[in-house]
């Protein structure tokens, strides 16, 4: 008897059970791994590269000379329209799944992103862990053209060498999708975005000619951050401000600053260890910031001459590593409060957490008040280790 039951139990699970009724063959998708999105009069201009398979192995043969990823192109009034379109020229539909990064057209970004974010915040499909950057000085679809070295899919090179940048230089900062939304939802804070350009022919950049030789013609590089009120993009910081900017932020992970020797010449400095403090108060009644950086600094290359021996020399050089780090922050400072007048730094935010009564008073023309704001700032440096010498080998060589 128990066998028989045993069969009917599985008969009926079988009749119940759906199986992959939702699956996706890979040879039914095209991958996008990156996205672009231009203004196209009143309506959108999306470019998606998508990830050419058989080019991505190793081949030999005629073969090896296409490029490793194809564009698609469509203008719509909507983004999701666009793609869709592109289903009368591609043999298969656009996977989001996999997309690496975001470029927003210039133009697109001035006018402004808010509505061309639905999409990719609503989409089932998308995940929120890709980069989103702006074009400067060119369209997102043209960025999406240009073909990479080292990185054979030009999105994964976008991708990786932003994360690099910020790891190890500090003027770029990575976006992803949850960030940036919540920059614009929250109130104090403008969002930033980094800004990728095209260096060199355009052109050229387009084919595979661009990888056939040593130095490559055209390259794709980051250059500072896109400063945006609200959803619309008013101006850029170069890449000194930008670091300014990241240092406020406590996103400096590693970067390199130049210091003045007391007798000429320059030290470079490598920071390793940074932690920024934003604090918010009132001051009779109106509203003050006060930020504490604390770093930690290594001796990278000395072109100068001067003992490492004395300790006076070491306390001379964290004196001038802040008037260094001083003047930077300052720079920001000056470019976004004087000319843009907008907050990037989130520090209505801090008001709002130290003085959230005043806060409900201050926010409603927060941004006017940020543009003459007093910033005191309060830096510790120190510097740790001075590599595997102690004195220059310029030094040596001129005894």
């Amino acid at each position: 008897m128990k066998p028989v039951v045993t069969l009917f139990l599985c008969a009926v699970l079988l009749l119940v059970t759906t199986g992959c009724w939702n699956r996706r063959e890979l040879n039914e998708l095209a991958i996008v791994v990156a996205l672009g999105i231009d203004k196209a009069g009143t309506q959108y201009k999306v470019s998606v590269q998508v990830v050419d398979p058989t080019q991505i192995a190793e081949q030999k043969g005629a073969g090896a000379n296409r490029a490793p990823v194809t564009m698609y192109t469509a203008t719509g009034k909507t983004v999701i329209e666009a793609l869709r379109k592109m289903t009368t020229i591609s043999p298969r539909k656009m996977y989001l799944s996999h997309m690496r990064i975001l470029v927003f057209g210039e133009a697109l970004a001035r006018d402004g992103i808010a509505k061309t974010l639905d999409l990719v915040s609503r989409g089932r499909e998308l995940r929120t862990d890709f980069f989103i950057v702006v074009s400067k000085g060119s369209t997102a679809e043209d960025v999406l053209k240009i073909l990479t070295s080292i990185e054979k899919i030009p999105a994964n090179h976008l991708y990786a060498s932003l994360e690099t940048a910020q790891n190890q230089w500090a003027p770029e900062t990575t976006v992803t999708l949850d960030e940036l939304l919540n920059d614009l939802m929250r109130q104090g804070k403008h969002p930033v975005l980094s800004a990728v350009e095209i260096k060199g022919n355009q052109e050229i950049g387009q084919s595979v000619n661009n990888l056939q030789t040593i130095s490559i013609p055209t390259k794709l590089a980051y250059a500072g951050l896109a400063v945006f009120k609200k959803d619309r993009l008013i101006g850029w910081l170069n890449e000194n401000e930008s670091k300014g900017y990241n240092y406020i932020q406590n996103k400096v992970r590693s970067t390199i600053g130049l210091v003045s020797c007391p007798k000429g010449g320059e030290i470079s400095m490598e920071v390793f260890n940074t932690k920024t403090d934003v604090k918010g108060k009132l001051v009779d009644g109106k509203p003050q910031i006060d930020v504490l950086i604390r770093m930690e600094l290594n001796v990278a290359e000395v072109q100068c001459k001067i003992d490492l021996t004395k300790q006076e020399t070491f306390v001379q050089l964290e004196n001038n590593s802040k008037k260094r780090l001083r003047n930077i922050i300052q720079m920001s400072l000056d470019k976004v409060q004087k000319t843009y007048k907008v907050d990037i730094y989130g520090f209505g935010e801090a008001i709002h957490r130290s003085e959230p009564k005043a806060w409900a008073r201050l926010k409603k023309n927060w941004d006017e008040q940020f543009a003459d704001l007093p910033v005191n700032m309060k830096l510790d440096i120190k510097i740790r280790r001075m590599g595997t010498i102690i004195n220059s080998i310029i030094e040596k060589t001129k005894e």
